[in-house]
């Protein structure tokens, strides 16, 4: 099997760990437009990051690790910047661990604008309409190729998952409540890039028309 290069982004730099080890609302909102990537079988996979829920370690029943370290949920208590991945009806999620070692958050990613490897994604969702790739989190693990395996990776030094700096899309954010839970339902911890076509959602939770899109950077 061919193996990863290195994936480099120009004028991005690699996020560190330290980027993580803030509070989960924090990191999630920073993430939006940052660039996420997962080498398989040849290519690297993936886009920016336009969707994002944070999962808090207290007071947030809805967080998984609010029931305690188990055998499935271990990785949620690694250290920040560890993929958290877990199953959910025959698909997969992944999130980023916040944090530090034994605290128990992190960050759903939602919804990715695809970039790289689009036509492999394409193949590995069967289907050739760019905003069914990856506007959801099932459908970003199917396209990526993400499952189990990738849980417990820590994609600061990972050769085979990359996270980069990219668009300054702060002043674009838009926060309300997260999306298919049914606790702690009142919670503003779901980000969006405000238009962005390949969010997931309403089209009445944007205040512009969702048919923009991030592109490569400079433009």
């Amino acid at each position: 099997m061919k193996k990863p290069n290195s994936f480099r982004l120009s004028g991005t730099r690699r996020i560190e760990r330290s980027f993580f080890q803030r509070d989960p609302a924090t990191v999630a909102r920073e993430l939006l437009g940052c660039a996420l990537v997962h080498f398989h079988h040849g290519e690297w996979l993936g886009g920016w990051i336009v969707e994002t829920e944070a999962y808090l370690a207290i007071d947030d029943p809805a967080c998984h690790g609010a029931r305690g370290l188990g055998r499935s949920n271990a990785s949620m208590f690694a250290d920040a910047g560890t993929l958290y991945v877990y199953p959910i009806h025959a698909k997969f999620c992944v999130n980023l661990v916040t944090q530090g070692v034994g605290v128990g958050s992190a960050i759903l990613i939602r919804a990715i604008e695809p970039v790289w490897g689009v036509e492999v994604m394409k193949q590995n969702r069967g289907t050739n309409d760019s905003r069914r790739i990856t506007s959801g989190p099932g459908m970003i693990c199917s396209a990526m190729q993400v499952d189990r395996i990738s849980d417990g990776v820590d994609v600061t030094r990972s050769n085979e998952w990359a996270l980069h700096s990219g668009h300054d899309v702060i002043d674009d954010v838009i926060a309300t409540p997260r999306i298919g839970i049914s606790q702690a339902v009142d919670l503003p911890l779901r980000f969006f890039v405000d238009g962005n076509r390949y969010v997931s959602g309403l089209a009445r939770e944007h205040t512009r028309p969702r048919r923009e899109q991030l592109g490569t950077l400079g433009e």
